[in-house]
């Protein structure tokens, strides 16, 4: 149920409100802790945007999931948006909240994704190339891990997407064998 316009109103609206009451950087840490339980917990996005449970049931399940740890106002957003049937757009209106929060800081987002888990070290590194290469000063990195890409990186920054895998490169090769771009040229 994509309605990228809708979630991008209703975080307008909560980022409004949160700046409106000095706790834009309290809210901001609540929706990226929902956006982590959402991203982390398929059966939480599921028990959202099921049509068989209720929404009071729903309201229900999602106060006791974060009741305790987010703010007042966020728990209220959420009540409001349960009121409203508009539970189904939670995880998309988080993800609409972080961009909007993060346009407002001018702060960056740059994803790479590995084979292996990366040490901080390494991370730091990133960060470091990434900030002297643009001209970008608050980035965010976040790291996912993907085995099959076997090794390498795929890095992802402002729309952009650099694939330096071993996967990449191996379906390359395969594309190759599989055009038979020489075998005119040995005839």
């Amino acid at each position: 149920m994509n309605n990228p316009r809708l979630a991008g109103r209703y975080a307008k609206s909560l980022i409004d409100l949160a700046t409106e009451q000095n706790q834009l950087d309290a809210i901001c840490a609540d929706i990226k802790l929902i956006q982590r339980i959402c991203k982390s917990n398929p059966d939480f996005v599921g028990v959202l945007q099921s049509p068989v449970i209720k929404p009071n049931v729903k309201g229900k399940i999602i106060d006791s999931v974060l009741s305790t740890q987010v703010s007042k106002l966020t728990a209220a957003f959420i009540s409001l948006l349960v009121r409203k049937g508009r539970e189904i757009n939670l995880p998309e209106i988080v993800s609409a909240f972080v961009e909007q929060f993060n346009k407002i800081r001018d702060i960056h987002q740059v994803k790479i994704t590995t084979a292996v888990a990366m040490s901080d070290e390494l991370k730091n590194s990133i960060l470091d190339k990434v900030k002297s290469s643009t001209s970008l000063k608050n980035v965010e990195l976040e790291t996912a891990v993907q085995e099959e890409l076997i090794g390498g990186f795929v890095l992802e920054m402002e729309g952009n997407l650099v694939d330096a895998s071993i996967q990449r490169d191996l379906k390359d090769i395969k594309k190759q064998f599989m055009d038979n771009q020489y075998i005119h040229k040995i005839r």
